[in-house]
C-alpha cells in the first residue's frame, strides 16, 4: 500500500489524533524462532513449548524486543510521509513498555496516534507518535510506546 503524503502544516493540525491502524500481523513461532537466533536470546518461554506450558504464559511468547522491532513493517502504509520528503529515519523512543506478552502465533496491529509535529531546521521535522501495539482477541495491549520520527524533505 502507498504511504500517504500530507504538507506539515497540513500534519500540525491533525495533531492529537489517530493517523491509523496497521493491518493484522501474525507473529509465527517461525519468526520469534528466527529472532531468537538472530539476536542469541533463546530464553525458554519463546522457544521451547513444552516448559513455556508450564510457566504463567501457557506457551511461548514474542520477545518484546521483536513486537517492538515489528513497528516499522506496522507503520508502513499507515503513517503519513511530509509531502517532498526525501527519507525518514527512525530517531527513537522516549518511552516504550511491554504491557502484556504476545503468545506464538497470535497476530498484532498497531495503532498510531499524531502526539507532536515540530520543525528542527529549514528541512527537517522531528515526529512524535504514541503507538499502541493490540494483540487479537485481548483488550490489554502489548505494548505502548512514544516514538519518534525524523523527516527530512
Amino acid at each position: 500500500m502507498p504511504q500517504p503524503t500530507i504538507t506539515p502544516t497540513a500534519l500540525q493540525q491533525r495533531v492529537g489524533t489517530v493517523l491509523g491502524e496497521s493491518d493484522w500481523r501474525a507473529v509465527s513461532q517461525e519468526a520469534i524462532n528466527l529472532f531468537a537466533d538472530a539476536t542469541d536470546d533463546h530464553q525458554y518461554i519463546h522457544v521451547d513449548a513444552e516448559k513455556a506450558a508450564a510457566t504463567p504464559f501457557g506457551g511461548t511468547i514474542a520477545h518484546g524486543l521483536l513486537t517492538l522491532s515489528l513497528l516499522p513493517a506496522l507503520a508502513e502504509g499507515v503513517m503519513p510521509r511530509l509531502a517532498g520528503q526525501t527519507m525518514g529515519v527512525n530517531y527513537g523512543f522516549n518511552k516504550v513498555r511491554f504491557v502484556n506478552p504476545v503468545p506464538s502465533n497470535s497476530r498484532i496491529k498497531a495503532s498510531f496516534l499524531l502526539a507532536d509535529i515540530q520543525q528542527r531546521s529549514d528541512d527537517s521535522y522531528l515526529i512524535r507518535y504514541e503507538v499502541t501495539v493490540l494483540i487479537e482477541g485481548q483488550e490489554k495491549p502489548a505494548l505502548v510506546a512514544d516514538w519518534l520520527s525524523l523527516a527530512v524533505l
